[in-house]
C-alpha cells in the first residue's frame, strides 16, 4: 500500500461537529476498501484564497492514510460527489513525517523560515543616488 496526505475544504455554514464528520466519513470508506487513516487533523475555518461557489471561507481538513491507489479514487470520487466538499487534494508521500503538520505547529516551532532583515543570497541593498 502506499502512502498518501489527503486535504479536505468543506462548506463554511457547516458545524464544527458536522466537519469533523466528514472526516469520520471519508475514514470509514478507506476502511471499507482496504485502507487506513493514520493521523487526522481539523485545521478549523480558514479562509480561501478565492472564492469557490460564492464560499470566502471554508473549514480544512487534513489526513495522512495507508491505502491502495483504489481506495484512493474511491475516496476522492465520493467526495467530489458530495455536497459538502467543495475541494480535495490528495498527495502520494515516501513517509509521513512524525507530529503535527505545518499548520497546527506554532510559528516558534517552525524555525524554517528566516527571521527580518535576514536577505538570504540576495545580498545588501545599494544606495540609491
Amino acid at each position: 500500500m502506499s502512502l498518501y496526505e489527503h486535504v479536505l475544504i468543506a462548506r463554511q455554514d457547516l458545524s464544527n461537529t458536522q466537519a469533523e464528520g466528514l472526516i469520520e466519513h471519508f475514514s470509514t470508506i478507506l476502511a471499507d476498501n482496504g485502507g487506513k487513516v493514520v493521523e487526522h487533523e481539523y485545521w478549523g475555518v480558514r479562509t480561501l484564497a478565492y472564492k469557490i461557489n460564492k464560499n470566502r471561507k471554508g473549514h480544512y481538513a487534513f489526513l495522512r492514510t495507508d491505502a491502495p491507489s483504489s481506495a484512493v479514487l474511491e475516496m476522492e470520487r465520493l467526495a467530489r460527489l458530495h455536497d459538502d466538499v467543495m475541494r480535495v487534494m490528495t498527495i502520494r508521500v515516501d513517509e509521513h513525517q512524525e507530529g503535527p503538520s505545518v499548520q497546527m505547529q506554532k510559528r516558534e516551532e517552525r524555525g524554517d523560515r528566516p527571521r527580518g532583515g535576514d536577505r538570504g543570497d540576495r545580498g545588501e541593498r545599494r544606495e540609491r543616488n
